[in-house]
């Protein structure tokens, strides 16, 4: 048995059915990669060295011709380690769980490096997660979903057919009022909201890609859509964010008036400043602006002991 710095460890159960164990080798004892193993399990997140018994085999990372393994000890391998590439024995398409971290990492503008860092894994081993079909432990999750600012349940993709909210409430939750500053930071520079309009056949709310520019809130849509008949009236425009796992989360209201911007200068630098094109595809050139009069907001989360 030999390994390289960022391959997996796997214990399978003797019993039939039984939960097999499973961690990423952070430390090397032997240049020539011979065990024994420092293994930090994906289950408790804890470094011990293991002696791999008859019921145990590396899951190989892909390692360039000729590269030899790094020194030992828990922190080896997560500066400078060499990326994995596709090998040839596996399907080169990744799992549903790693296209959700790569598709986080990457709309938070992260590197592989920072978040391995920050999950504490070598950065060899977050791309095969990305990468390759991989069935993460809990222990794995869990760091990536901290790193990454959000829950194992998104990574897995529960409830994602689920309207949000399902999930058990604190046992002694506190509401907080938030500040205009505060509802600012939420609504960051750009996400997904809501729009809250009343229409020829009543009230409606529908969701948006939206922009933060000059603290204004624009979007784009068509125009005789929906969201287009926003203009000329005062409307409500919403976003939130909840951690279904922890039962906490925010929400920022902001109401104003929604115009329409012709302006070509004003059309131009938020088309060219949009972080992403409109989830629902199609000719959306219209841009709405609401410029909020009030801005409130509200925090769920446990309370102080």
């Amino acid at each position: 048995m030999r390994a390289h710095l960022g391959d997996q460890l796997v214990i399978e159960s003797p019993a039939a059915g039984g939960n097999r164990r499973d961690g990423e080798i952070v430390g090397l004892h032997h240049a020539d990669g011979t065990p024994p193993y420092d293994v930090r399990w994906s289950d408790t997140d804890e470094v011990t060295l293991v002696f791999p018994g008859p019921d145990a085999h590396v899951r190989h990372l892909e390692h360039p011709s000729g590269a030899t393994p790094a020194p030992s000890g828990p922190d080896a391998g997560r500066a400078g380690a060499t990326p994995a590439r596709p090998g040839p024995d596996r399907a080169p398409s990744p799992g549903d769980v790693g296209r959700r971290v790569a598709a986080e990492r990457e709309r938070q503008g992260l590197t592989r490096a920072t978040v391995a860092g920050r999950a504490a894994m070598a950065p060899q081993y977050l791309a095969y997660l990305e990468e390759r079909p991989a069935d993460p432990g809990l222990g794995t999750l869990t760091r990536l979903a901290g790193a990454l600012g959000t829950s194992v349940e998104a990574l897995r993709g529960g409830g994602i057919d689920q309207p949000p909210g399902q999930g058990q409430a604190l046992l002694h939750p506190e509401l907080r009022e938030l500040g205009a500053d505060e509802c600012r930071s939420l609504l960051s520079t750009h996400g997904v909201g809501r729009v809250a309009l009343t229409t020829l056949d009543g009230p409606a709310v529908v969701p948006v890609n939206y922009e933060v520019v000059d603290d204004e809130i624009a979007f784009r849509t068509a125009p005789g859509s929906v969201p287009a008949a926003a203009v000329g009236s005062e409307v409500a425009f919403e976003v939130d964010h909840l951690d279904e796992t922890a039962g906490q989360g925010w929400s920022v209201l902001a109401v104003g008036p929604a115009r329409h911007v012709t302006e070509p200068d004003a059309v131009r630098r938020l088309a060219d400043g949009a972080h992403t094109h409109p989830w629902a595809g199609g000719e959306r050139e219209m841009w709405v602006s609401i410029r909020p009069r009030r801005l409130t907001g509200r925090r769920i989360g446990p309370a102080p002991r």
